[in-house]
């Protein structure tokens, strides 16, 4: 017995990478967590991170790398801690059980589908905006414009998985240019902005709770929760034994990344927005590009805004697309599907196709209420569940008595609790 688990360590080892080489396909997984999680939400974080004044946003910012990297390396550790390679789906239910496996996978499926859908509507509106602004033609009618566009980005999800995570990390590499781009030329333009605020130092408990509701904005601009499942999986696939450090590795490249070049650009428009703009924006329901449009009659800003948006939103769509279908397809393989999996991979998209077309074709403007709804699940995958496996599960057992694992349940407990507060001031009005 000892002997064949020796000899399946060492296989293990043998016909993984090393680790000391860093491969293109480290870097493409890098770059397409990138893409996941900085999406169009991130073009609202200058706004909804700076109108809590300048030590709220200090302190967030500060939060922001260890409140993202220690959340998804526990949830790449839950998943990689699968005895036979299942996605999320599986390893629920080879840890918890049928019926939790079940609930889960439920839950899972219904966090990250409805953000597929407005996703779906704000690509339509980006493009049928920028057709009839910036290029002055009349864009189509906006039931074949949203097929149009729904069944293009399909067409690179059919591709295949690998495919899907090539092209974000390739649409990344604008998106980077573009957010620094913006943020180096505001620099001109700095007034100060929220720095006018750093003498007023809130109370303790107005600080407090400013920080309690912004949680889930840091949160969420930054969640790939979505794509960490097909990430685990790849790189178990890839390193085996070795999964885990590469992919802590990978993770710890890709949040530096991502929260270095957005708190770049969310600090750059704090300097140049004051307090008062900033709630105008918000209240004009506005993303920081669109406002900054306006405000400097750029026509170089103009033109660049909402192609910015559409990356930003494609992007996006694709890595909720990977989260999505795996949520699906393990729903109808849990209630004994016989269907081949190419087959079941083409009646997931075409039911994706057909859902996302309808909605994005009648335009609903229900996306506060649909994050509100999503947040509360998403943050209880993200944060909780991998913290309550750490507990109970011995295969990461090994994980317990860590620091980090405090700090994620105490910021998983304060993002779920200020999502349901926030529902229910919205019912309250």
């Amino acid at each position: 017995m000892n002997h064949q688990a020796n000899g399946v360590e060492e296989r293990y080892i043998t016909t993984s990478v090393t680790l000391t080489s860093w491969s293109r396909q480290d870097t493409t997984w890098m770059l397409g967590l990138f893409g996941t999680a900085i999406g169009a939400g991130t073009l609202f974080l200058p706004i909804n991170a700076g109108l809590g004044g300048f030590w709220p946003l200090v302190i967030l910012s500060l939060l922001a790398f260890p409140m993202t990297f220690f959340a998804h390396r526990s949830l790449t550790r839950f998943i990689l801690s699968s005895h036979d390679g299942s996605d999320i789906t599986g390893v629920v239910e080879e840890h918890f059980g049928l019926k939790a496996g079940m609930l889960i996978t439920l839950l899972y499926f219904f966090a990250i589908f409805p953000i597929l859908l407005i996703y779906s509507v704000a690509l339509t509106n980006t493009v049928s905006s920028f057709m009839e602004h910036q290029l002055h033609i009349m864009p189509p009618p906006r039931v074949v414009m949203a097929f149009a566009l729904i069944l293009s980005l399909l067409a690179v999800v059919l591709c295949g998985e690998q495919v899907i995570v090539k092209v974000m990390s390739l649409m990344v590499y604008p998106f980077i240019v573009a957010l620094l781009l913006l943020g180096v030329y505001l620099i001109p333009h700095w007034t100060g902005g929220i720095f006018s605020t750093i003498s007023y130092v809130p109370e303790p408990s107005t600080l407090l709770n400013t920080f309690w509701l912004a949680i889930p904005v840091m949160v969420f601009s930054f969640n790939h929760s979505p794509i960490i499942s097909a990430f685990a999986v790849d790189q178990r696939r890839q390193y085996a034994a070795n999964a885990d450090k590469r992919s802590s590795q990978i993770l710890y490249r890709a949040h530096l990344l991502m929260v270095s070049i957005v708190l770049f650009f969310v600090f750059s428009c704090a300097l140049t927005l004051s307090s008062a703009q900033l709630a105008e924006a918000k209240a004009q329901n506005l993303s920081i590009l669109s406002y900054l449009a306006n405000q400097f009659d750029n026509p170089a800003i103009a033109f660049a805004a909402p192609l910015i948006a559409f990356m930003a939103i494609a992007k996006s769509f694709l890595g909720h697309y990977i989260g999505a279908s795996e949520g699906l397809k393990g729903l109808i393989i849990k209630t004994g599907s016989s269907q081949a999996a190419k087959s079941l991979d083409r009646i997931i998209a075409a039911f994706i196709l057909i859902t996302c077309w309808f909605v994005a074709t009648l335009n609903p403007s229900i996306l506060g209420m649909i994050e509100t709804l999503c947040g509360p699940i998403i943050a209880s995958i993200l944060f909780l569940m991998p913290m309550y496996a750490i507990r109970k599960v011995p295969a990461m057992a090994k994980y317990r008595g860590q620091v980090s694992n405090v700090f994620v349940t105490v910021v998983g407990l304060m993002a779920i609790t200020s999502l349901i507060y926030s529902f229910i001031s919205i019912i309250m009005k």
